[in-house]
């Protein structure tokens, strides 16, 4: 191609090439733009069987959203059994920290298992609590109880791993790539990448977790019947089934971001024909639980409808009712709210479009003077600059942070070619892109700005991640039709 401007942008603005600072919220290099995140599935932990409440509280699920959709489904966080959710390509496999990710220990069905520091925690504070409860039934053990009580956390965490793998076959089943499997303080979470097609489908991936559950109370209810009780294995198994029947009923609770209110979701979804109405009913279906959690949780516990009597609980034990009742609390209605906020951008999502977000772009060779590429932009009113060979090839991208880090008066000694990031693969960008599928491409490899071209290969012009980030914020900001 020669090197006269390439065709405008239905968005470029007339005027200065590059401007002389940088935009607000331009992201740093390599820096790509913000995108929906993955929808999760959460699986909630219950306290340890007839134990006081503890912070080992239920985990949330992900909300509906663009699911790059943590059964979180849809890109948010909540009180759930486990989510699912969307993200970049995995890991290569290797038993170290990823990054937020935790301690890598496996990969079932090719999913990648982390269990978070915060784990750590909670292992040991269900320790504590269960090793107090054993004290008081299996005193003749000491502090063997100790040991006995720390294989329960891991037997029970085993139990929440299940529930998330349900969630994740049903996934894989479906056509639905899992990200990842995370186990940490709240429970669990299977980040799917992909929202449900239908609402069939959606409710089937939100039952198998607690159906696992189910299952898994069953199985050791069975295996009590081959024990003696008030032994260690009849202990065992007595808290092991009463914690997955806790599991299993949290998570069919019809709120987001539960798996209940995923369900409650498909069937509002199946009923109108519209995915928003069902995220809606279900989230605010969530709001609704997170107020009666925080109220009513306190209220249960001091009238003794939990197992304790009433002149039993001390000060401290209506302490921790309290704060449990208010983590549950927020965690529902703040994945719930997650799940409102992420539904109504995948309902926005494809006004994103690579053609009405690129940026008109003026063709220089690579000895062109930088001064001398903005006054031919300048007047094209073209705002991006591509540097190209003898042949009209493109060969990299003068990056716009840094044209504005060079001081005027040195822009006529300033080659663009110092200036550019070189092209590779990964930055070449269909300007018929548009929606989650532009998205996934600039997230597979980040930078700050793109080349767009047409199929024939013509240069259409520069896509900048700040563009795209302010058409995605404005998307967000934008009201539910």
């Amino acid at each position: 191609m020669h090197p006269e401007s390439s065709r405008p942008s239905p968005s470029a603005p007339a005027g200065e090439a590059v401007p002389s600072r940088p935009s607000p919220s331009e992201p740093a290099p390599d820096s790509q733009p913000a995108a929906p995140a993955p929808a999760t599935h959460d699986t909630p932990q219950p306290p340890p069987p007839d134990a006081p409440p503890s912070p080992v509280a239920p985990s949330a699920h992900g909300a509906p959203g663009p699911r790059p959709a943590e059964h979180r489904a849809e890109a948010s966080a909540g009180v759930g059994a486990g989510g699912h959710g969307a993200g970049p390509g995995r890991r290569p496999a290797r038993r170290s920290r990823e990054p937020g990710g935790g301690l890598l220990m496996g990969r079932p069905f090719g999913v990648p298992v982390y269990v978070a520091p915060s784990w750590f925690l909670v292992a040991a504070l269900i320790t504590w609590v269960f090793g107090g409860q054993l004290d008081r039934v299996l005193p003749e053990l000491g502090g063997l109880r100790y040991l006995v009580s720390l294989f329960f956390a891991v037997a029970f965490y085993a139990s929440v791993l299940v529930h998330e793998l349900a969630h994740t076959v049903a996934a894989l089943r479906f056509k639905l790539p899992v990200r990842r499997i995370q186990l940490q303080f709240f429970g669990g979470v299977s980040e799917i990448e992909k929202e449900s097609d239908t609402p069939g489908r959606e409710f089937v991936l939100a039952f198998v977790g607690p159906l696992l559950s189910l299952v898994l109370a069953g199985v050791f209810y069975l295996a009590m019947q081959t024990v003696e009780p008030g032994t260690v294995p009849g202990v065992l198994l007595a808290g092991l089934m009463i914690s997955n029947l806790i599991v299993a009923a949290f998570n069919l609770l019809p709120g987001l971001p539960l798996d209940g209110g995923r369900m409650l979701r498909a069937v509002v979804w199946k009923i109108t024909g519209k995915p928003m109405s069902g995220t809606v009913a279900a989230a605010w279906v969530g709001r609704a639980l997170a107020v009666s959690v925080l109220i009513g949780l306190p209220l249960l516990t001091q009238s003794g409808a939990l197992g304790d009597a009433p002149e039993d609980i001390g000060g401290m034990d209506t302490v921790m009712d309290a704060l449990l009742a208010a983590i549950l609390a927020a965690i529902i209605w703040t994945g719930a709210g997650n799940s409102l906020r992420m539904a109504r951008l995948r309902e926005h999502l494809p006004e994103l479009r690579a053609r009405s977000l690129t940026r008109r772009a003026v063709p220089v060779e690579t000895s062109t003077p930088l001064s001398e590429a903005l006054r031919r932009a300048n007047e094209v009113g073209a705002r991006a600059l591509v540097v190209v060979d003898a042949d009209g090839e493109p060969l990299s991208l003068v990056r716009e942070a840094a044209i504005v880090g060079v001081p005027e008066h040195r822009r006529p000694w300033v080659a663009v070619s110092g200036l550019a990031q070189d092209l590779t693969e990964g930055m070449r960008v269909s300007a018929e892109l548009a929606g989650e599928q532009l998205l996934d491409v600039l997230r597979a490899t980040p930078a700050t700005e793109y080349l767009v071209v047409e199929d024939s290969g013509e240069i259409y012009g520069v896509l900048s991640a700040a563009d795209v980030e302010r058409a995605f914020v404005k998307a967000m900001a934008r009201p539910s039709t």
